[in-house]
């Protein structure tokens, strides 16, 4: 994911978590903002309760790689938290989840709804 596509300050995580709405689910919280952009920027929080450091990096390794993959619109800031059950999913149920919570906050492409997020094992 490249520098302009990534969340990278403290104040810009702030500024999502602040005036960005908030979908859940199990696994995952994302939190989303439009921007003004013509870019789509991520961030991605894994806190010390998910795991120790390899299991945290795994999993935004994983979730890094989806968003990657995802169909979303220009123009947002998105949040994601990984919450305590996320440590002993797969990657395939990450990107379900991604994918529903993207579906549900509606920053999906419009022309690509319909398309599947990368299923693949890790």
């Amino acid at each position: 994911m490249h520098r302009q596509q990534r969340l990278t300050d403290t104040k810009q995580f702030s500024a999502v978590r602040r005036e960005g709405k908030s979908r859940s689910d199990s696994l995952l919280v994302l939190i989303a903002r439009p921007n003004g952009l013509e870019t789509t920027r991520f961030g991605f929080s894994v806190g010390k309760r998910v795991g120790k450091a390899v299991v945290r990096n795994k999993i935004k390794r994983s979730l890094r790689e989806i968003a990657r993959h995802s169909p979303v619109e220009d123009g947002w800031d998105l949040v994601v938290i990984a919450r305590k059950g996320s440590c002993s999913a797969d990657f395939a149920t990450l990107t379900r989840s991604l994918a529903a919570l993207l579906k549900r906050a509606r920053v999906l492409e419009t022309s690509s709804k319909q398309a599947s997020l990368p299923e693949r094992a890790v």
